[in-house]
Formats: C-alpha cells, structure tokens, sequence
C-alpha cells in the first residue's frame, strides 16, 4: 500500500488546497518511466517528513482537470501547496536530497 494515497479532481479542493499542512503532489501517469523512478522518491519522503506535510499523487490521464488547471506539461511534475496555494515546483525526476530541501523550505 502506497503511503501517497490518490487525489483526484474532485478531491483535490478538499485533500489539498483546503489541508491544514503543506501538501507535496505527484503528477504522474502509469507510462511514464521517470515518474516510476521518482515514485519510490516521494515514499520515502511521505514518510520522512510524516506530520509535516501531506503527499498525495495525482493521475494526469485520470485527472486531467487539475492537471491542465496547473499548467502541467511535463511529468512528472511534484508541486508544493500550502494555505491553498502553489508555493514551489519541481519538474523531473529529481534525487531525494533535493525535493526535501526544497519541501524543508516551506516548513
């Protein structure tokens, strides 16, 4: 069980924008090969930064509302919310130090 549950379109406004900790989001589809190389990735951090922020992963061929609503055009793209906003982006598969230092950076 993947401890970055799914958002979907319709949860998005509740699960993210409207949490009361920072919110690391996944963008990803299941063809993308980067996107399953960052995967184990964000895991990682879902569990290191556990109470901090919430990490939810959002399908792009199943929520193209979202993804489209953010300008997605590369994945996978890792977005960082907090009060309701994007505060930061990070595009690419990129290595574990860092995504935590930017997400240490909104804490």
């Amino acid at each position: 069980m993947s401890s970055a549950p799914a958002v979907t379109d319709s949860s998005f406004d509740k699960d993210v924008l409207q949490s009361d900790l920072p919110v690391l989001v996944d963008f990803w589809a299941p063809w993308c090969g980067p996107c399953r190389m960052v995967a184990p990735v964000v895991e990682e951090i879902s569990k290191d930064f556990e109470g901090k922020i919430k990490v939810f992963k959002l399908n792009t061929d199943e929520n193209p509302n979202v993804a489209s609503q953010y300008g997605i055009r590369s994945i996978p793209t890792l977005m960082i919310f907090k009060g309701g906003q994007k505060v930061d982006t990070v595009v690419g598969a990129v290595p574990k130090a860092t995504l935590s230092s930017t997400l240490t950076k909104h804490l």
